[in-house]
């Protein structure tokens, strides 16, 4: 619904930005900890970039003056390979969600690559999130696919909608 607010968790220059615009979309944060990506994205909107605030910080640690209605990450979590990062991530979830929000996550599938771009990453499953978003989200919906890297290699990803409980 154009009026909720949302975050989109690592945007780089997604086009998902300019989709949420089209559909009306008025409350988009964009967020990166690349001030060099968000700085792209910026400029890929031009003039539409009015539409989206931007901020450059840390997922783990990232707070927000006002509560969001969707938080949404593709492929920003399973390079977040330390449990305790892991567990800090939620808490920002957790601070950043009203009652009742979702988040929509894709991150590596429990048979997923266990590296991209070089980097180690953490794999998943439903009952891995489930353990790690606890009491507080209530998994909605969960798929794996197969995404093709732009080298034309198939990688993994678990896809989940997690709704947070009513306090």
């Amino acid at each position: 619904m154009p009026s909720e607010s949302l975050v989109l968790i690592g945007a780089g220059t997604t086009a998902l930005v300019d989709e949420l615009i089209d559909a009306g979309y008025t409350a988009i944060r964009a967020f990166d900890i690349s001030r060099a990506a968000l700085d792209r994205l910026r400029t890929k909107l031009g003039e539409r970039a009015q539409h989206v605030e931007f901020i450059r910080a840390d997922a783990r640690t990232v707070r927000f003056p006002t509560q969001i209605d969707l938080w949404h990450d593709r492929a920003t979590f399973h390079f977040l390979t330390d449990p305790i990062d892991q567990v800090e991530y939620v808490r920002s979830v957790v601070a950043a969600l009203r009652p009742g929000g979702h988040v929509v996550l894709a991150t590596f599938a429990s048979d997923g690559p266990e590296q991209c771009s070089g980097l180690a990453v953490a794999r998943h499953s439903p009952a891995s999130l489930e353990l790690l978003f606890g009491e507080k989200f209530e998994l909605i919906e969960s798929f794996e696919r197969d995404h093709l890297t732009p080298g034309g290699s198939p990688q993994r990803f678990l896809h989940a909608v997690l709704r947070s409980r009513s306090v």
